[in-house]
């Protein structure tokens, strides 16, 4: 019998990252989850393995062209795989969407409320019934021609663009011009126009100021620079452009988003006085339903909108139809516990978990059959009361005909699941095996497996002292999103969990804490966009590493410094991948992906700078050491140990120090912050705010990160965590509990107190889950 009539995907010989040659098989048309602590291999088994040979199989069916690039990117280790049906993949760490992306296009909603206002919208009289197209701010026809549908102006001032008038022209007194040659350019220009750059600022004439800054005139000169007396130097053409007109070029078309935020410190941007904010023309601004603007409708949370459409008892045909859809769609969204979001909602400022559950979402409407859905922690970020929801959701995909694999840590999604592959036991080279393949339940049996002593009981928290606050800092009052005039009283030198679910407005009364002497933020943002940036240099460990090597005998002979060993700079990296180790494989119709250097296969470095050697390892070799190896490797090189010990205290041994920022979870980003933060001296009282620490951790790794936070307040700290771990929060000190709902049915604190005390409040929605985890 073939592996279709049986129903299993077969995969043979997977060799993926850290995977030991695992042979396993996992049901098709099932809920498969699958467990292990961080780093173990789960994720190279369902996304590295089963999914990637899903793709390159799709692949492999499309145009020559296409198949000759895939080639580039390679397949994924493994034997082989049998059974294997066509995969889509939502995976958290994919390319986050731009700024101009919101919770509408995500979704398609947008497209839908586009028609019913072209359709059934009421057009004033006697105007022309508008195409959908003149409803969206992206398109020519419906963008306001003040702002071009950014929705913002943006402008500057003499006062932004000259914080220290007292200064000179020469002296730097304009801190918007570009730094090294090309401001030097510009000064010399001014000198040659006659405007004395020696003056301070605020004694020169109004005039020459206005015209300095504000000028829209772009002469050319011919300038002669006095410069440095050794060099030759030669006149040239030079072309003048005000600071304003620098400002707002660089702004509006750099590619570089350290210099598009230099730009942006210096302008003031405020709701375009043309369209109100909404980035549309007046055409489209006029024709209402129900008695509002597309743009007003896009506004409401989606949970408003959906009883907005469904109250309408008197609708035509054509609203019905287009409402209809959009009831459906919308129903999905809020079901996962988005309601709170409005289509307007832009998304750049949603969560890792928010944005993959709108994608998931869209798939449950898109009616596919017989494929394989493979997430990444669906649960991320979720409200044990949400997450009960997501459960219907992911086995309403299954019941489609669908098989779903989840890589999650949750347990009650973990209990639900058809069947189980837990990988482990440890992590990196520790891990790699697949230790139980089966329904939930057989891995009672599994004594090896790091999951089992929590997904049946025998791993209640351990019972802690509960501390007292030493002094109370009260943030607020704070309105802001749901917040309205809401303060909260936070104890310090104690652990606090703010919790609520979804959208119940955590994350803003945090970001509000002010008032303290040393407040460090550690949030999930990539410590890096690109393969360049990684673990090493984040830390500050590879400037140690540097310098080791340079030290060597064998670079002394060759004169080579610490810069011959940076993969960032000419001289000692590849030149053919400019020391990324990755070349960027560009695809017609298809998001452009990574694939190794053709020259160095990924060692970032030209072969005489691969040459030199450190106690039998190269520089390559040094950064392909997971932080568990290179604790032992720098043992007894203090600088290097401190960097390396505070990364293992978090539970990142499982890591490589060169691990590309771009290979990196939310929650590995943040605990790789957490680590740098630690490895600094201590400088009296720090206030700590982590925004779901625990997300993508097993909860074997959340007893080792929730030692170093107590640790943290045992040393005299304060430290607040966002949390929807009910173990975490059951731990913690106080708790601060917001609600009752998300959105416009949040925003209010419902309880604050110890948890033990707000396990017991009416009304509170986390109430049921912390009494659970308390009684054991």
């Amino acid at each position: 019998m073939d592996d279709a009539e049986n129903g299993f995907i077969r995969v043979r010989g997977a060799r993926e990252h850290n995977l030991r040659d695992v042979d396993v098989d996992v049901p098709r048309d099932a809920l498969v989850v699958f467990t292990g602590v961080s780093g173990s291999g789960k994720s190279s088994l369902a996304f590295g393995t089963i999914y990637a040979e899903a793709q390159r199989r799709y692949f492999e069916s499309v145009a020559p062209y296409a198949r000759r690039l895939i080639h580039q990117v390679g397949a994924p280790k493994v034997g082989g795989i049998t059974g294997l049906p066509p995969a889509v993949s939502l995976e958290q760490r994919r390319s986050a969407p731009g700024s101009r992306s919101s919770v509408g296009t995500v979704t398609t909603l947008s497209n839908l409320l586009r028609m019913l206002m072209s359709r059934v919208g009421d057009h004033p009289p006697g105007a022309e019934r508008l195409d959908s197209d003149a409803f969206s701010p992206r398109t020519a026809v419906g963008a306001c021609p003040v702002c071009h549908g950014v929705g913002r102006t943006y402008d500057t001032s003499e006062e932004l663009l000259v914080p220290d008038p007292s200064l000179s022209v020469r002296e730097g007194a304009i801190a918007a011009w570009p730094g090294a040659w090309l401001g030097k350019n510009l000064r010399d220009i001014l000198d040659t126009l006659g405007h004395d750059v020696d003056r301070p600022w605020r004694e020169l004439p109004a005039a020459d100021r206005e015209w300095i800054l504000f000028t829209d005139e772009q002469p050319v000169v011919t300038v002669h620079p006095v410069r440095d007396a050794a060099r030759i130097n030669r006149p040239y053409q030079g072309t003048y452009q005000s600071a304003r007109r620098y400002v707002l070029h660089t702004f509006a078309d750099t590619k570089s988003a350290s210099l598009r935020a230099k730009a942006e410190r210096f302008l003031r941007s405020e709701p375009c006085a043309a369209c109100g904010g909404s980035g549309l023309r007046p055409e489209a601004l006029a024709v209402t339903f129900a008695g509002r603007t597309v743009a007003e409708l896009a506004g409401l949370p989606l949970a408003a909108l959906a009883e907005l459409l469904a109250g309408r008892a008197d609708r035509g045909g054509t609203e019905r139809v287009i409402a209809d859809d959009l009831l459906a769609r919308i129903s999905v969204v809020t079901e996962l516990g988005l309601g709170y979001l409005s289509l307007d909602r832009t998304a750049p400022t949603l969560s890792a978990g928010e944005l993959q559950r709108l994608r998931l979402a869209t798939q449950l409407r898109s009616g596919l059959f017989g494929v394989v859905y493979v997430l990444d922690e669906p649960s991320a970020g979720l409200h044990p009361a949400d997450a009960e929801a997501l459960l219907t959701v992911l086995e309403r995909l299954r019941a489609a005909g669908n098989s779903v694999y989840v890589v999650e840590h949750h347990l009650d999604v973990v209990r639900r699941a058809d069947w189980l592959v837990d990988v482990g036991p440890g992590a990196g080279e520790h891990g790699g095996r697949v230790l139980y393949g089966g329904p939930p339940d057989g891995l009672r049996q599994v004594e090896g497996s790091a999951t089992r002593r929590f997904l049946f009981g025998g791993a209640a928290p351990e019972p802690r002292a509960v501390r007292t606050a030493r002094e109370w800092l009260t943030v607020g009052p704070v309105t802001r999103h749901n917040l309205r005039d809401v303060a909260a009283d936070l104890p310090l030198g104690t652990l606090t969990a703010v919790t609520g679910v979804s959208g119940s407005g955590k994350s803003t009364l945090v970001g509000a804490i002010d008032g303290v002497e040393r407040l460090v933020t550690v949030d999930q943002k990539p410590i890096g966009r690109t393969p360049r940036s990684n673990l090493a240099t984040y830390t500050g460990l590879f400037d140690v590493v540097r310098r080791l090597f340079s030290a060597t005998e064998e670079a002394g002979e060759h004169g080579y410094k610490a810069g011959r060993f940076s993969f960032n700079v000419a001289g000692g990296r590849c030149e053919t991948c400019q020391g990324e180790g990755f070349v960027s494989v560009e695809l017609l119709f298809l998001p452009s992906t990574y694939s190794p250097c053709p020259d160095c296969a990924g060692a970032r470095y030209n072969p005489d700078t691969l040459r030199v050697a450190y106690r039998g390892r190269n520089i390559a070799e040094v950064l392909d050491l997971t932080v568990e190896a290179a604790a032992d490797f720098f043992a007894d090189v203090p600088a290097a140990a401190r960097s390396v010990r505070a990364l293992l205290d978090v539970g990142l041994g499982y890591l490589r120090l060169g691990q590309p920022a771009t290979q990196l979870s939310g929650g590995e980003a943040q605990r790789i912050k957490l680590a740098t933060e630690l490895q600094r001296a201590r400088r009296g009282h720090t206030l700590y705010v982590l925004d779901e620490p625990t997300t993508g951790l097993h909860p074997a790794d959340v007893e080792v990160l929730m030692r170093q936070l107590h640790d943290l307040v045992d040393a005299g700290n304060s430290v607040v965590v966002v949390e929807h771990d009910m173990r975490v929060v059951a731990g913690a000190d106080w708790v601060v509990d917001l609600g009752p709902g998300g959105g416009d049915e949040g925003g209010r604190i419902v309880a604050a107190g110890p948890p033990a005390d707000v396990a017991q409040t009416p009304g509170s929605r986390t109430a049921r889950y912390l009494s659970a985890v308390l009684a054991g």
